[in-house]
Formats: C-alpha cells, sequence, structure tokens
C-alpha cells in the first residue's frame, strides 16, 4: 500500500477535527461526553490496541489506533471548551519536549548508543523540575510493566548491575529467601518474597533483552490454546474435564504439546 503524501495526511487530520466538532454538537451521546466518562474507554481502546500488536494483526493495528486517534482528538475538543488546551497545543507540547530530550539531534551532544540516549532523557527530565526519575510511572500500569518501567528509569540514572551474572545471583537470592518463608508458611511474609522474586526476574529479563510483558502474554495464549485442546478432545469423548483423571487430562496436554 502506498503511503499517503504529507498533503493527504493532513487533509485526513483536518477531516477528523471537522468529524468531531459535527459530533460534539449533534450526537447527544458525544455531547454529554467529559475527560472523567472517557478515561476507561481510552483504556480499553489502548488495550485492543496491545492486543492487536500482540497477534501481529497490523490491519487491526491501523484500527484500534484510529479509535485511540479519535479519543486524543476528543479530549483536545473538550480543552478547547474549557480554553484549557486545543489539539495545537497538545502537538506543539509534544514537539517542543521531543526537541528538548534529542539534544543529540537538535543540538551538540554526542551519545555513543541507544543507552546513553536514555540516561540523557532522564537526566534532562530532572532538570525539567521533576523530583524523582520514578515521577513518571503511571500508577495504573499493570504491575508487570510497572516493574519493568521502574527499573529502565533507575537504570537511566546509574543504578544499574553492571553484568548478567549478579542480576542471575540475586534472583537465586531471592528465590532461597521464598523458600525460606514458604517452609515457614506465613502468607504475608511469602507474598512479600513472591513479589522480591517477581522483581528481580523481571530485572533480569530486562537485561536479557526480553520483554516480560510479551513474554507472560505469550505463555497464556500457549496455555489457553493447549488447555482448550483438551476441553474439545473431552467433548469429542462424550465427558467433562470434571469426570477426567488429572493423568489422562495430562496425557492430552502432552498431546496438545506435540501438535
Amino acid at each position: 500500500m502506498p503511503e499517503n503524501t504529507r498533503t493527504q495526511q493532513l487533509e485526513a487530520l483536518s477531516r477528523l477535527l471537522d468529524i468531531m466538532n459535527d459530533l460534539r454538537e449533534k450526537c447527544p451521546w458525544d455531547n454529554k461526553q467529559t475527560f472523567e466518562s472517557l478515561r476507561t474507554l481510552t483504556l480499553e481502546e489502548a488495550y485492543e490496541l496491545a492486543d492487536a500488536i500482540a497477534d501481529n494483526d497490523l490491519e487491526e493495528v491501523k484500527k484500534e489506533l484510529g479509535d485511540l486517534l479519535l479519543h486524543i482528538v476528543f479530549y483536545s475538543k473538550l480543552g478547547a471548551e474549557t480554553k484549557a488546551f486545543d489539539i495545537a497545543d497538545v502537538a506543539n507540547g509534544i514537539c517542543e519536549k521531543l526537541i528538548s530530550r534529542h539534544p543529540h539531534i537538535y543540538g551538540d551532544v554526542q551519545v555513543k548508543n541507544e543507552e546513553e540516549v536514555k540516561q540523557n532523557w532522564e537526566k534532562l527530565k530532572l532538570k525539567e523540575g521533576k523530583k524523582s526519575v520514578l515521577q513518571g510511572v503511571p500508577r495504573g500500569l499493570s504491575s508487570v510493566i510497572k516493574a519493568q518501567r521502574i527499573q529502565e528509569k533507575a537504570a537511566g540514572v546509574g543504578f544499574e548491575w553492571e553484568q548478567t551474572e549478579q542480576v542471575i545471583d540475586k534472583v537465586k537470592e531471592e528465590w532461597g529467601e521464598f523458600e525460606e518463608e514458604v517452609q515457614k508458611g506465613s502468607i504475608s511474609k511469602m507474598e512479600e518474597e513472591f513479589g522480591d522474586l517477581l522483581f528481580s526476574l523481571i530485572n533480569l529479563s530486562r537485561f536479557l533483552k526480553i520483554n516480560p510483558e510479551n513474554a507472560l502474554e505469550a505463555t497464556n495464549k500457549k496455555f489457553i490454546k493447549r488447555f482448550q485442546y483438551i476441553e474439545e478432545q473431552a467433548q469429542k469423548a462424550n465427558t467433562s474435564l470434571s469426570e477426567m483423571s488429572l493423568e489422562e487430562m495430562d496425557q492430552l496436554w502432552n498431546a496438545a504439546k506435540n501438535q
């Protein structure tokens, strides 16, 4: 598919702005929306985009990006109505941020690699008035992604292990501490140590260039596929999983793995 020209791209965005104006004025549902009412819908759209990306469905990615773009235009329209900001302010704001945080492109700063870019990014954020490098991590992120982002941001200012072997040793240490609490039987302590173990595993995945969210989602999909195979085979045999022994289900599980 040929790429649209810059003129066509701008015309499409202008068309969307015009449609948003019409909807806000003439549609009863769109007219009643607020920042608060759109919030959960925006989160849902973001997750649908994430699913499409995970499925490598580019046609669906395109559609979900459109849904998210609509939300950005919608919020900007609401901002314009309260005279707080409009779509131009939103676009100019991110442009200025990108320019200021890429001095190696728009200034005279020299960088050797991607890691130095990340480090400069975090240092610049502190200069802009951030009290903590962790301040920009959204509270609503899933715990796996939040842990990953926390670790990345801390590493950006030098709080980082030097070698992968050190991280592996930390995982082993946390596993040992978790095992000790399992033996003692305190749920609260086990939960605490299990959290530490997960955090260290996520840190290891980062060192190994593995995306922990993607890895876990792939395992989720694999489990679902294999478990549904067991259900299908049980249905063909005119039985239910509750009537099958664990050994029978395990045999079907292995069959699903071999497919």
